[in-house]
């Protein structure tokens, strides 16, 4: 443990009040570089991460979270990372908690690995998980375990690490460009034969964590669903999905 190279990406959006932050949580020593993937933000984000020395790439324009995680992959590979990790950079997530998210990739227990937010009702309302969206997350976690067969807490957290070789097989630029990545990525990890696992981290929402809306909540559920099935019929063999095919 301990060798490998591991690279955390950030992908950004207007998250200038929250990025150092962030950062700064990130023990030191643990990651060998940070990348910060702007997509379009209209506030100093970009200038803030250049000033702390982070490596930064542009989206000229707003492309969508789906498609920054595209990035954010292309360029950690391209830099030779062995483990990537993904930090949302609006502080919802406590960064200190990054190694033992790598430390069980590095010490070959998993392939993925998620930072689990619902550790009990309380603690996650109380920290300001609104109740429709702890709700569905329980909901759709479940389906997604029996489905999956997988125990894991959650599948929705925006704080998780990937081995080299799950990015590297994993066929992402498919994906979605929309907030649905996140589950189509773990799902094709599942199909894929990949070892899934989580670790429990504090949940935060503050005024300046990003959140997608009650509506936009709901379109990312149904799409959700529609990936489980189509992962279904992928299993059943009812049709080939070009999202369950290897990376070339």
């Amino acid at each position: 443990m301990g060798k490998a190279r591991i690279v955390a990406v950030m992908p950004a959006y207007n998250a200038e009040a929250t990025l150092e932050k962030t950062w700064r949580d990130i023990p030191p020593g643990v990651v060998d570089e940070v990348i910060v993937v702007d997509d379009g933000s209209q506030d100093r984000t970009v200038e803030i991460a250049r000033s702390m020395g982070l490596t930064v790439v542009l989206h000229p324009e707003t492309r969508g979270y789906g498609a920054n995680q595209k990035t954010c992959y292309d360029e950690a590979l391209q830099r030779g990372a062995e483990i990537v990790v993904m930090i949302h950079p609006d502080y919802q997530y406590d960064s200190r908690l990054t190694p033992f998210l790598t430390g069980f990739i590095e010490a070959g227990v998993c392939d993925v690995v998620l930072g689990n937010r619902i550790r009990t009702r309380r603690e996650a309302l109380a920290n300001g998980m609104p109740a429709w969206k702890y709700v569905a997350n329980r909901v759709l976690t479940f389906i997604e375990n029996v489905v999956l067969g997988q125990n894991l807490g959650e599948f929705h957290s925006g704080f998780r690490a990937y081995a080299r070789r799950v990015l590297e097989t994993i066929p992402y630029h498919r994906n979605s460009d929309d907030f649905v990545f996140d589950t189509e990525i773990l799902v094709q990890a599942v199909h894929f034969g990949f070892r899934l696992g989580d670790v429990p981290v504090p949940v935060r929402y503050l005024p300046g964590s990003s959140s997608i809306n009650f509506r936009r909540s709901i379109t990312y559920g149904v799409q959700t669903l529609l990936v489980l099935l189509r992962f279904i019929a992928q299993q059943l063999g009812v049709r080939q999905d070009p999202i369950f095919t290897r990376r070339q």
